[in-house]
């Protein structure tokens, strides 16, 4: 069996990397850090801890130790629990990610290729998720997670295409839950399209469904969405697990994860 890693590095270095404009979004990208390294202000922390001075250290060395801040719960690879898209879901108070089984969580999983199906800025179609499905070949798992590849690999955090991503609709995301998918995985920064998008579209309409429509859809549908996977391209199309394990938050709508593939 073989483990793949589909999780974002969490790096404070990629903070810099985004537009000035999108700046105030980077507790989404990439918490703040401060280390501090056994030969440096670990030594200093250690020594205060433990009443003595750092000549008084074996090999002069304290711990490694990092503070994170500025840390969102819905940073980097995460799952969304039915709380963030709203107060109920399916008629009932809305879960949190505390109220997630782990057995939900790790489940049967495959790959929809939307590569040339889909363009940026502009929704996923239900008629690109069904030509997706059909040379996929596979059935949706009953409870289990759909993976959607639509090539925003190709870009990093200072490339400005990877703000321009294709985003769920509610009727495709809706599509996805009727064929009985539970965890809704996407490679993009979002699922929706992206806030300057919607932002533009209800501007230009005056209809308010346009706004984060795809999320909204887990309030009629429960499903859990998972945000900024990696690596999709070393997954074969089906016959494989997932495990999508949050960071165990308190009455939190999200949480980061470890997200891994057995193959």
């Amino acid at each position: 069996m073989e483990l793949i890693d589909l999780t974002r590095t969490l790096d404070p270095a990629d903070r810099e990397l985004l537009p000035e404009q999108l700046r105030p979004l980077a507790s989404v990208v990439a918490p703040a850090v401060a280390y501090a390294h056994p030969t440096g202000e670990g030594r200093e922390q250690f020594a205060a801890a433990m009443h003595c001075s750092v000549e008084d250290l074996p090999d002069g060395e304290g711990w490694g130790a990092e503070l994170l801040t500025d840390f969102n719960s819905h940073l980097g690879t995460h799952v969304d629990a039915p709380l963030h898209y709203g107060s109920t879901c399916e008629g009932r108070p809305a879960r949190t990610i505390t109220d997630i089984a782990l057995d939900e969580l790790w489940c049967e999983a495959l790959v929809l290729d939307l590569r040339g199906r889909c363009e940026p800025d502009a929704p996923i179609t239900v008629e690109a998720l069904e030509s997706a499905l059909a040379d996929n070949g596979a059935p949706v798992p009953a409870g289990g997670a759909v993976l959607l590849r639509t090539g925003q690999e190709r870009y990093g955090l200072s490339d400005p295409e990877f703000f321009r991503y294709p985003g769920m609709s509610r009727e495709s995301t809706l599509f996805l839950a009727d064929l009985g998918a539970k965890v809704l995985g996407t490679d993009a920064a979002g699922w929706d399209l992206s806030f300057s998008v919607m932002a533009r579209k209800f501007r230009d309409s005056g209809d308010n469904s346009v706004l984060w429509d795809g999320h909204r859809a887990g309030r009629e549908r429960e499903v859990f969405i998972v945000q900024q996977l990696t690596n999709l391209a070393a997954l074969p199309p089906s016959g494989f697990r997932v495990a999508f394990f949050p960071i165990k938050i308190a009455r939190a709508s999200a949480a980061p994860a470890r997200v891994v593939a057995f193959v």
